[in-house]
């Protein structure tokens, strides 16, 4: 089907309304986030297209374009919604984590680093390490979110994680 003014009107409007929103799109550091690609704009114009095939018209028109965007917002809303928040985090559709997820990641990490800090040349199981840094931060730690966390500090060489024996070594000499 061919596009009509009015529906390359209406996709082009709602591309923009949805690149660059009203109230704008600034995350919590204060930059601005992109919300909208070039590849859901060319979403956009396929769906308008099937739309239009199923209702047999060489044409499509504007209804099919507003349906198109319908369609995108309500699909970008549930994949994009936060289970445990219920707020919208598009850091869900491009990361496929939530920004609570990656900066709870991220302080994990870093308290880690400080808790190996003062633990050089010491042996300790992963099951103490998850209990020590549940009380610590006062919250319950995983051990998903723990491995993840052991085998980045294990890249960086602040540890040797001994996965079969569930055991970690401190080194002696640690990356500030």
């Amino acid at each position: 089907p061919i596009l009509s003014d009015e529906a390359t009107q209406q996709l082009l409007e709602s591309y923009l309304e949805l690149r660059n929103p009203i109230g704008g799109n600034v995350n919590n550091h204060g930059s601005r986030t992109i919300s909208a690609t070039p590849r859901q704009l060319e979403s956009l114009v396929r769906t308008s297209e099937a739309l239009a095939k199923m209702r047999y018209s060489s044409v499509v028109e504007g209804a099919d374009a507003r349906e198109a965007v319908r369609l995108l917002k309500v699909a970008t809303q549930a994949a994009a919604t936060d289970p445990r928040t219920g707020r919208i985090d598009m850091d869900m559709i491009s990361t496929g984590r939530s920004t609570i997820d990656r900066e709870n990641g991220e302080n994990l990490y870093q308290g880690l680093k400080y808790f190996f800090a003062e633990r050089r040349g010491v042996r300790i199981t992963l099951r103490e390490v998850t209990k020590q840094m549940s009380e610590i931060s006062n919250q319950a730690i995983t051990t998903d979110e723990m491995v993840q966390a052991i085998r980045r500090l294990e890249s960086d060489g602040v540890i040797q994680f001994h996965e079969r024996t569930q055991n970690l070594f401190v080194r002696s000499r640690i990356l500030s």
